[in-house]
């Protein structure tokens, strides 16, 4: 296969390579899809010249969407987008679970005004309690933003609203993760001869449900006011870069985040008080699987 050289860059590009590069960091899309964005899109690639901003360009639209003019948007939107963008990015870093950082931008996107990627670093097949709690902090952690800046929140947090319910009723119907459902799956619904979906649990259930899922939520959104209120200083200097540069890299984010308060950790789960945590740790990892996955030379 050809060699595109890169532009601004003395090596070259093999396609091959890098195909699997951005498979093995966006593994969540279809890296297929992004290369033939790159190719064949006609962003950034011109007389045969492929560049990094071309490859960034593909990934946003598979993401994200196509890019839209920013500038007929009102400044205080702008500036509110930011905060939003910056709240979202702010927690995650803080978080104790969660994955990296590597993009923020207020340039909108698609329906998106603007957008922050948190990308895995490794293959992951399941989630853990705290991951998950993770997700919903920052999730919830644009709309806290507003609240702590401008004391008026907006409906642009609407999805992130969703994203956050989502992962609470899964916690609690699917994945057994609530002291009082206990470890059983509450999510199978029946149709009605009607047609109409009845659930397999009673109504006090679904008040518990409602109740359990709730105190996620709101949970997750404390724990993102907390590191908003404490790194107040750090959001203020990531907005004022959004909004000269509008776009910040992984590599910019992570100087920008340097002194960052970290969330505090949380205490242990446990299911059920009688059925306490053990203080034997889990066997070592050999070395060779290390090696083999590529974690140690």
């Amino acid at each position: 296969m050809d060699n595109y050289k890169a532009e601004n860059q003395e090596q070259e590009i093999d396609l091959v390579s890098l195909f699997f590069a951005v498979a093995h960091r966006y593994k969540q899309m279809a890296a297929a899809a992004v290369i033939c964005a790159v190719l064949f899109g006609g962003f950034g690639v011109v007389k045969g010249m492929l560049n990094q901003r071309a490859i960034d360009e593909a990934i946003d639209r598979v993401q994200a969407g196509p890019k839209r003019r920013s500038k007929g948007m009102a400044l205080d939107e702008l500036r509110n987008t930011a905060y939003h963008e910056g709240g979202h990015a702010l927690v995650a870093a803080a978080m104790n679970d969660t994955d990296p950082v590597t993009k923020v931008t207020i340039l909108p996107r698609g329906r998106a005004l603007g957008y922050t990627a948190v990308m895995p670093t490794e293959d992951r097949y399941s989630m853990s309690r705290n991951q998950l709690l993770d997700q919903m902090a920052y999730a919830m952690g644009g709309r806290t933003a507003e609240e702590v800046v401008f004391h008026d929140p907006t409906t642009g947090a609407s999805n992130d609203i969703e994203k956050a319910t989502n992962i609470a009723r899964q916690m609690v119907l699917d994945y057994g993760f609530s002291e009082k459902l206990g470890a059983i799956k509450w999510s199978d619904d029946e149709q009605s001869d009607l047609g109409a979906l009845t659930h397999k649990y009673s109504a006090r259930t679904a008040e518990i449900i409602d109740e359990e899922v709730l105190k996620l939520v709101e949970t997750a959104h404390t724990e993102a006011w907390n590191v908003i209120n404490e790194n107040r200083d750090i959001l203020d200097e990531l907005v004022r870069q959004l909004l000269v540069k509008e776009t910040l890299n992984e590599k910019e984010l992570a100087a920008i985040f340097a002194n960052i308060k970290k969330a505090p950790k949380r205490e242990v789960w446990l299911s059920d008080e009688k059925r306490p945590d053990s203080d034997i740790p889990p066997v070592p990892i050999p070395d060779k699987l290390k090696q083999s996955a590529g974690l140690t030379n």
